[in-house]
C-alpha cells in the first residue's frame, strides 16, 4: 500500500510492527475475545517496542515522529481486528489531550507510563442520558478547597475495566449559560476513593475489547487534576474531536480492505455447480462494485491524513470520512458475508466477527447522523 504521506521510515515501522502482531496478536486474538479483555502483557510489549505513543516527546517516554507512525499502528492493529481499537483510542484521542492541555507537572507525573504500557487510559464522555449531545451530561464535579467532588454515571466507556487514567467530562457549574460553558475535564485516577466500576457491558461485537458503565460517588479528586481551565472542557472536546473521527474513518477503510481481501480468497476456492463461485457473473460485479467504493474511500482518505498531518483544519471533511467510511464498511461487511453463503455465518470464519464488528463504528466518535448535521451546517444551511 503506497500512502502519499508515508516515507520509507514508515514502511520500515509497519514491516516490524506487523512482525511484531503476527508473534503477538494474531495468535491470541480469538482466545481474548473469549476473555473479553486484552491482557495488559500485550499493552506492556507494545509499549516496550515504542508502538504506544510514539508522537510523544522523547522527554515523555515516546519518539517525537509523525503523526503517519499512528497511521501505521492504526491500520496494522485493526488488520488483526477491529477489538484492538482502545490502543488507538489511548495513543491518538485520550493522550493527545494530556499534551495539549496538561501542565508541566501532569505530563511528567503521567505520559511516560501511558508510553511505556504501565498507565492505560479512557475518555468518559457518554452517559446512560447524554451520547452525541454532550452538552447535556449530568455528571457534576464541585469544587470543595483544593479537591473537586464528582457525582454522576458514565457508559459505554472504552477500555473502562482496564484504564488506569480516565479524563472524565463534567459539569463544574451546572447553572452556565449557554450549557456547554459549564463542562470541565479532570483526570481521575484508578483506585481514587468513590470512583467505582460498573458492568463490564456485554456488547454485539468488538468482544476483546473492554467496555464498562463506571459509577462517581462523592468521588473525591485533587484539584491539580484538572485539565486545562475550568468550563473549557467543551471547547476542548471538539477541538480533538476531528482526530478521533480520522481514526474511526481509517480503522473503518482498512476493515473493508480486509473484507474484499478475505471475500476474494474464498470466493476462489469455493466451488458452487462445478465451478469457483468467482467465475459466476454475480460474484464478480460485486466484487468490482465493492472494490470500486473501497479505491474511493482510500483516496478520500489518504488526502485527508496528508491534510490533517499539515495541521488544515478538515472538520466538515472528516465528517464526512467519518460517516461515508464507516456506512461504505457496513455495507461491504454485508456483501461479503453473503458472497460467503453458509459459512459465512459461522464464527470460525473471520467474516462473522467483522460483521458483528463494524456497525457500532457508524455511532461511536458522534453517531453519523450527527456527522450530517455538522456538515449541513458548515455548509451553511
Amino acid at each position: 500500500m503506497n500512502h502519499p504521506y508515508l516515507t520509507e521510515d514508515h514502511q520500515l515501522f509497519r514491516q516490524s510492527l506487523r512482525k511484531f502482531l503476527q508473534k503477538e496478536a494474531a495468535p491470541f486474538y480469538d482466545q481474548w475475545e473469549k476473555n473479553r479483555e486484552i491482557p495488559r502483557s500485550f499493552w506492556r510489549k507494545m509499549g516496550n517496542q515504542g508502538y504506544l505513543c510514539p508522537g510523544l516527546e522523547e522527554q515523555y517516554g515516546g519518539s517525537g515522529v509523525d503523526w503517519g507512525y499512528s497511521v501505521v499502528i492504526n491500520e496494522e492493529l485493526e488488520r488483526i481486528g477491529s477489538g484492538l481499537v482502545g490502543i488507538g483510542l489511548h495513543n491518538d484521542i485520550v493522550v493527545p489531550y494530556i499534551v495539549a492541555y496538561g501542565t508541566e507537572e501532569q505530563k511528567r507525573r503521567w505520559l511516560p507510563g501511558c508510553a511505556n504500557g504501565d498507565i492505560i487510559t479512557a475518555i468518559a464522555m457518554t452517559e446512560p442520558g447524554a451520547g452525541s449531545d454532550l452538552a447535556n451530561i449530568q455528571t457534576s464535579a464541585i469544587r470543595d478547597g483544593d479537591e473537586f467532588v464528582i457525582n454522576g454515571q458514565k457508559t459505554f466507556i472504552t477500555n473502562g475495566i482496564s484504564a488506569d487514567l480516565v479524563l472524565v467530562a463534567v459539569k463544574t457549574d451546572p447553572d452556565a449559560r449557554p450549557k456547554h460553558t459549564g463542562i470541565s475535564l479532570i483526570l481521575v485516577e484508578r483506585g481514587t476513593p468513590g470512583f467505582f466500576r460498573g458492568r463490564k457491558l456485554n456488547k454485539m461485537g468488538l468482544h476483546c475489547q473492554d467496555t464498562a458503565e463506571l459509577i462517581f460517588d462523592q468521588c473525591r479528586v485533587p484539584a491539580v487534576n484538572l485539565l486545562g481551565e475550568e468550563g473549557k472542557g467543551f471547547a476542548y472536546m471538539m477541538e480533538k474531536l476531528q482526530q478521533e473521527r480520522l481514526v474511526v474513518a481509517i480503522c473503518a477503510q482498512v476493515a473493508a480492505e480486509e473484507m474484499l481481501r478475505m471475500t476474494i480468497d474464498y470466493v476462489k476456492t469455493r466451488k458452487a455447480f462445478g465451478q469457483p463461485v468467482s467465475q459466476f457473473q454475480n460474484t464478480q460485479f460485486k466484487i468490482a462494485e465493492m472494490a470500486t467504493e473501497i479505491e474511493v474511500g482510500r483516496a478520500f482518505l489518504d488526502q485527508l491524513i496528508a491534510a490533517h498531518m499539515a495541521g488544515e483544519d478538515l472538520v466538515t471533511r472528516v465528517s464526512m470520512a467519518k460517516w461515508w467510511q464507516t456506512e461504505m464498511a457496513k455495507r461491504v461487511a454485508a456483501e461479503c458475508l453473503q458472497l460467503h453463503g453458509g459459512y459465512g455465518y459461522m464464527e470460525e470464519y473471520p467474516i462473522a466477527r467483522r460483521y458483528r464488528d463494524i456497525p457500532v463504528s457508524a455511532i461511536y466518535a458522534g453517531t453519523n447522523e450527527i456527522m450530517k448535521t455538522i456538515i449541513a451546517k458548515r455548509l451553511g444551511l
